[in-house]
């Protein structure tokens, strides 16, 4: 009877933090907005190219939401680069946002393809006249979820307390997503000769598209044109740096702060070729997508089939396919995702939108190659244990829930090594680079807060530690309450400190191209990278006081480094778990065929899968 009551409690317990936790993933790239009725107010009355709008006062901040920054993305313009914004005639109401871009979520798609809109929260001016006197910097959100989940309504991301604490200008916008943002097929070139069409990158497009419409547009609202920093996380953070590669985003923006990014460019064959091509094709590739939609309608009915009829169909015939689907069913066609990112194939290499035929190191080591403007990069301690928790086969699971460490050690080890690796390729051998080729203007940081909740069943700061995108509260200074679950009350007057310090931080940096000791000249003095190789400050550690808080270290990491820690490595009672995690640290010319075979214990051979 007590070990049946046990298990009862035991499965209680799980399911309430299982809860928790997937409250957790919810909350940091989709939890809307908790938007009470707006009220228009004529305060916010502005005019533009396209017609006049409206908007409203949000925590003592003008705010206008949802005003369209491009045409809508539909029928024909579906995988078409965005066209301007069609005018309206009457008085447009900026009251709430837009739509979200179609997204997997919870097994369903959410959002609606006309999902091109801007936000806006400026600080607040009573008349237009002593509006039109003031000029602010501007700071450009671009949200993350792998580039196929996620939306500017997210409520983390509301804007009105860095605007109202730190007069600056926040915009946030929505972007295509997953292959409605990225994806090329040779079908779809054979309708435009226009290389932005043509391009596949219609996401980065969008982002561009909204740069420009903030240049055009952005004095109406307070901001300053000439001074526009771009900020964002995870895939955000990519695509701020897939903004400093871009010929076509020169001079729209001046500085650029990478959260938790890097920049992975797709080369053009793994983006389309069949996957038993030569030069094979990424399994998510259009090719193979095509042929999955050819199965799936029931006109082949294996691969080598729908291999055969995608080749011998017209370009027309496939194009009016793929345009024919519905969102949902092409988001459909797309499998092995996690938390509703899909890992479609994006960013391309078609050296038009995107460079061609250069590393990320190559393009960031010449000025001559990138938009050379100040810049932040940086990372969490434990990135990858947002996704570990889940799964890593060194979580216990009770029901699909992590419950417990089979090996906390080899965990921990994991852990190190994906997220070091992340690390030294995203922020510590860019900000290498980019000092080397523009001087000072480069700087890094490290979020390590960990101090959350401890539920008893397992302990959130072992299981998750400095997880991937935990800062994101920090930066905007939003705490929703469905996410203060996991942070514990005697917690709070310390991740308060973190957080204005961030706060203060990036705001500084939007003025003046330097953190420094932040806008209250009251912080610790944030130093610029120094590529010296004594142990010199060069990156800043956010941490809560009772961790040591936050400083400047002299931490750096390598590529290099981590290939000969990893090559000592005795730790490894799995041979496939050792191959495996060199197979996934080391890809493409980092790949040693040599150290691979005498790897480890045995040495490892191509039979081993990542």
């Amino acid at each position: 009877m007590r070990t049946a009551v046990k298990r009862i409690i035991f499965a209680t317990v799980g399911i309430i933090l299982f809860l928790l936790l997937s409250l957790l993933l919810l909350y940091i790239y989709l939890a809307p907005e908790n938007q009470a009725t707006s009220v228009a107010d004529e305060s916010t009355i502005r005019q533009l190219e396209t017609g006049e709008v409206i908007g409203f006062i949000d925590d003592g901040v003008s705010t206008w939401l949802g005003i369209p920054y491009a045409e809508a993305p539909v029928g024909e313009l579906r995988w078409r680069a965005p066209r301007p914004a069609g005018k309206w005639v009457h008085r447009r109401e900026s009251l709430a946002f837009g739509s979200p871009c179609p997204q997997n979520s919870q097994g369903t798609v959410r959002g609606v393809e006309d999902c091109l809109f801007i936000n806006i929260w400026s600080p607040h001016s009573v008349t237009r006249s002593q509006a039109s006197n003031n000029k602010y910097p501007v700071m450009f959100w671009i949200h993350g979820g792998g580039n196929s989940i996620g939306e500017a309504a997210t409520s983390i991301y509301n804007g009105a307390r860095l605007s109202r604490e730190h007069k600056v200008v926040i915009v946030s916008i929505n972007y295509r997503l997953g292959p409605l943002g990225w994806f090329r097929h040779p079908a779809l070139r054979s309708e435009s000769d226009n290389q932005k069409d043509n391009s596949g990158n219609y996401g980065s497009l969008d982002i561009i598209k909204a740069l420009s419409w903030v240049k055009d547009n952005i004095a109406q609202f307070q901001g300053d044109p000439d001074n526009v920093t771009l900020f964002g996380e995870s895939a955000g953070g990519f695509n701020v740096l897939s903004m400093m590669a871009s010929p076509l985003a020169k001079g729209l923006f001046h500085k650029a702060i990478s959260q938790s990014g890097g920049l992975n460019l797709t080369p053009i064959t793994r983006a389309e070729n069949f996957k038993d091509d030569t030069e094979a094709g990424d399994r998510l590739s259009s090719r193979e997508i095509v042929n999955a939609l050819l199965i799936s309608l029931g006109k082949a009915s294996s691969q080598t089939q729908a291999k055969q009829l995608q080749q011998e169909m017209t370009n027309a015939a496939l194009a009016a396919l793929m345009r024919d689907l519905s969102a949902e069913q092409l988001l459909g066609l797309y499998t092995g995702s996690f938390g509703g990112m899909l890992g479609n194939p994006d960013l391309f290499a078609d050296g038009y939108v995107l460079p061609a035929d250069r590393s990320t190191l190559q393009i960031f080591s010449d000025i001559n190659d990138y938009n050379a403007v100040p810049v932040i990069l940086g990372s969490n301690r434990d990135e990858v244990k947002l996704f570990m928790a889940f799964s890593s086969d060194h979580v216990r699971k009770t029901l699909g829930i992590p419950s417990g460490f089979t090996n906390l050690s080899a965990y921990n080890r994991d852990n190190r090594y994906a997220t070091d690796g992340w690390k030294a390729t995203a922020v510590d051998q860019l900000a290498a680079a980019m000092t080397n080729a523009q001087g000072n203007g480069v700087f890094a940081y490290r979020f390590d807060v960990d101090d959350w909740r401890n539920f008893g069943l397992i302990k959130l700061k072992v299981l998750f530690g400095a997880a991937h995108a935990l800062e994101l509260p920090f930066v905007f200074g939003n705490f929703p309450n469905p996410l203060r679950v996991i942070f514990p009350s005697s917690m709070e007057a310390e991740f308060n400190t973190v957080s204005t310090a961030m706060r203060s931080y990036w705001a500084e940096f939007a003025y003046n191209g330097a953190p420094g000791n932040g806008q209250s000249s009251t912080f610790t003095t944030w130093l610029p990278w120094d590529n010296s190789p004594d142990p010199v400050p060069r990156l800043m550690v956010f941490d809560t006081l009772s961790d040591n808080g936050i400083r400047m270290t002299s931490d750096r990491l390598s590529m290099e480094n981590l290939r000969a820690r990893l090559l000592a490595d005795k730790s490894y009672t799995s041979q496939d778990e050792h191959c495996s995690i060199y197979k996934r640290m080391f890809r493409g010319d980092a790949f040693n065929a040599d150290e691979y075979a005498n790897l480890g214990k045995s040495g490892c051979s191509e039979s081993h899968q990542e």
